[in-house]
């Protein structure tokens, strides 16, 4: 008797995350070192977002990467991340009741309104068990406004509801191929320098940051409620020199700042000793129509 296997789901981003990389994937490809290709390595990211790059890197290089180590500042996210990796058939329940109810109330405008704020405050009251506060992370993310996250400086999540009519709540078989993916990789939830402690050997640094603001009106990096300024971008640009005479690779992505002023140097005067490599984009994720479209980023690596 003939015994079909069932294909295991690919693990994608499992929310929406402004700057997410899922279309870069081939470009930050091109760039991986080819020694990482050929032997073992310690991949690190110090601020993972949607994770589509890790997910990448953890599917496409198994072989090869022997420790895992993701970071964020955003508390919220990575109480989400680790809540994947150890509790996630009780995600799951808890999603997919919530699925059932919000899609059964989808001819009813008002009730929905209010069951998708009801949901909002009790995310900002922060009080919940972690795994029903992951639940409400992912709900919100599924229902609200464009899947935009962005938070208050009193780190209140402030996205209103979305149109979205029966939206997909609970991807149960996403999030388990996630859980798999999860098991052998260290979750952390601190400063971005702090990764460093975690190199060893080969190693190789992915840095996506909050992107750097083409302009005053553009401004979005309100993950948590302290912004990501210019400070801290020569903070991060001292962080990769500081890898970098340690001996190991990284790649750092950001905005291209020529895009809304072409005098502006800034990641030039930064980072003119590595190499920097523009590539188009395309950003969806801007509360006016007009702003989104394709645009060039950055890609800088020290090889």
């Amino acid at each position: 008797m003939k015994v079909t296997q069932v294909k295991q789901a690919i693990a994608k981003p499992f929310i929406k995350w402004a700057g997410g990389k899922t279309q870069l994937l081939h470009e930050t490809d091109k760039l991986i070192p080819s020694v990482f290709k050929q032997t073992q390595f310690t991949y690190i990211e110090p601020f993972v977002g949607g994770g589509a790059v890790l997910f990448r890197m953890l599917q496409k290089y198994k072989n090869n990467i022997k420790n895992v180590i993701i970071n964020d500042i955003n508390t919220d996210l990575t109480n989400t991340y680790k809540t994947i990796k150890n509790d996630v058939e009780g995600l799951i329940l808890i999603l997919s009741e919530w699925e059932k109810e919000y899609h059964s109330l989808k001819d009813y405008p008002d009730a929905k309104k209010e069951y998708y704020y009801k949901k909002r405050k009790q995310f900002n009251e922060r009080s919940s068990d972690k795994t029903t506060q992951a639940a409400l992370l992912i709900f919100l993310n599924r229902t609200c406004f464009n899947g935009l996250y962005r938070v208050n400086k009193r780190n209140e999540f402030n996205v209103p509801i979305g149109n979205y009519k029966t939206p997909l709540i609970c991807d149960e078989d996403n999030l388990k191929a996630v859980n798999r993916i999860l098991q052998n990789v260290t979750i952390l939830n601190g400063d971005f320098e702090e990764t460093l402690n975690y190199a060893s050997g080969n190693t190789l640094f992915y840095c996506d940051p909050p992107y750097r603001p083409l302009n005053k009106t553009s401004s979005f990096n309100s993950y948590n409620q302290n912004d990501f300024d210019d400070n801290e971008q020569i903070r991060l640009a001292n962080f990769c020199k500081k890898i970098n005479s340690a001996g190991y690779k990284w790649i750092l992505s950001n905005s291209d700042p020529k895009q809304g002023n072409p005098e502006d140097n800034f990641f030039e005067n930064l980072y003119g000793e590595f190499q920097i490599k523009r590539v188009f984009a395309r950003r969806n994720i801007n509360s006016n129509p007009e702003k989104r479209g394709e645009l060039t980023e950055l890609l800088i690596t020290n090889q």
